[in-house]
């Protein structure tokens, strides 16, 4: 699922996001598999019947100097199958996310979303997220901006 995700944001900006390429799944399932035994960091599940249908990934994050930001929650992944959208599952594995991050005390829970994707933006936004920063790419050696 971490290499569909991959793949859905390449599709959103493939001049920003990361190319799908040979073993991108069995790349982001062993960094996945990194995440799963620190106390800082927790991967969860949805099933359905038996079958994973989304996960959420999501770790505390140190105070930022750079970010100018205090030690925060931060939702790194959420993804659900085509298959079980719409029936409440990332809202549960968020919700989830947040509550395992309010246990170790954070003040707040930072997410980022792609700028088109926005189904995810309409649910970040009824579960209480609010925008925050915008981030904006620029090709270096690309053409010029006009005058």
């Amino acid at each position: 699922m971490g290499a569909l995700l991959l793949r859905a944001h390449y599709d959103f900006d493939t001049r920003r996001f990361m190319a799908p390429r040979p073993g991108s799944e069995e790349g982001y399932a062993a960094f996945l598999g990194t995440q799963l035994h620190r106390d800082d960091s927790v991967v969860c599940i949805a099933e359905q019947a038996g079958t994973v249908v989304g996960y959420v990934y999501a770790g505390v994050e140190p105070l930022s100097w750079k970010e100018l930001r205090d030690e925060a929650g931060f939702i790194h992944d959420v993804y659900v199958d085509e298959s079980a959208r719409g029936q409440g599952v990332a809202t549960a594995l968020l919700e989830h996310a947040a509550a395992w991050l309010a246990q170790r005390g954070v003040p707040r829970v930072l997410l980022w979303t792609a700028a088109p994707n926005a189904a995810a933006r309409r649910l970040f936004t009824k579960l209480g997220f609010r925008q925050t920063m915008i981030e904006m790419t620029r090709e270096i050696g690309g053409e010029a901006p006009p005058a």
